[in-house]
């Protein structure tokens, strides 16, 4: 859907072109000019002394920590001699329902990846994804052969990526120790490490062929699972999973 408009100009304000005449909504529905009014009233936070003052972003900044510490991310401890930790940040985003209203406030933790060196705490970055090839081949061939299609996002995903490198980072703002000497060494990835994206589909396609999904080797982000006459083929691109298959009640364990 385009958003720009054009008319012909009918009020001169003594510029050349005036974007009143250019630009309007009145194409839209009243509905989507109700949701684009809501999502431009609300003002994402910057910095986390803006943050403080509301007890909205405060819980959603609690729940990500504490996400964060259930999925064993990091521990404390001192920095060691020769090592340099790596600033991080918080990214604040409003998710709004499709009626323009406000769904939840959402905190992530993010670490300066571009402060990383190449060889010292990251090596492979590369994380393969699914071909567009493969994804229109995958989806005709479910719907010729009338099988229910089943789409799932990961929450959360790049978090569940071990790291085999020695990473630390600085605490997180809104952190305080009595030692400043503390940093966080992380066992899991975060958004914004260089390798996060390569240590979430080693995680996720090894969890995979444990389960006993063979990979294809015309596509390494598809897969195949094939036992007692019962089928089931995944797609994955990044966090975004497509499964179908031959039996409902499968592709329902499976997704539990």
């Amino acid at each position: 859907m385009h958003i720009f408009i054009f008319l012909v100009p009918t009020v001169s304000l003594g510029k050349p072109y005036p974007i009143v005449n250019y630009v309007t909504y009145d194409k839209f529905s009243l509905a989507h000019r109700c949701y684009m009014a809501a999502i431009a009233k609300t003002v994402e936070p910057i910095f986390f002394h803006e943050v403080v003052k509301d007890p909205n972003w405060r819980e959603a900044v609690i729940k990500e920590i504490d996400a964060l510490e259930v999925n064993n991310t990091w521990g404390i401890e001192e920095l060691p001699s020769g090592k340099k930790p790596i600033n991080c940040k918080w990214v604040y985003k409003v998710k709004y329902k499709s009626d323009g209203s406000i769904g939840r406030y959402k905190a992530r933790l993010v670490i300066c990846g571009d402060e990383q060196v190449k060889g010292f705490d990251y090596h492979e970055t590369f994380s393969p994804v699914a071909k567009m090839t493969s994804v229109r081949i995958f989806l005709t061939v479910a719907i010729a052969k009338g099988k229910e299609l089943h789409q799932m996002d990961v929450n959360n995903a790049f978090l569940h990526g071990d790291l085999d490198e020695e990473v630390y980072m600085t605490m997180p703002p809104g952190f305080r120790t009595s030692n400043h000497h503390k940093v966080c060494c992380l066992y899991k990835s975060l958004y914004g490490l260089k390798q996060a994206p390569c240590q979430w589909f080693v995680k996720l396609s090894s969890k995979l062929l444990e389960y006993g999904f063979v990979r294809s080797y015309a596509d390494y982000s598809l897969f195949t699972y094939n036992k007692n006459n019962k089928f089931i083929a995944l797609l994955n691109y990044e966090d975004d999973l497509v499964l179908t298959g031959n039996d409902p009640a499968l592709c329902a364990c499976f997704k539990q």
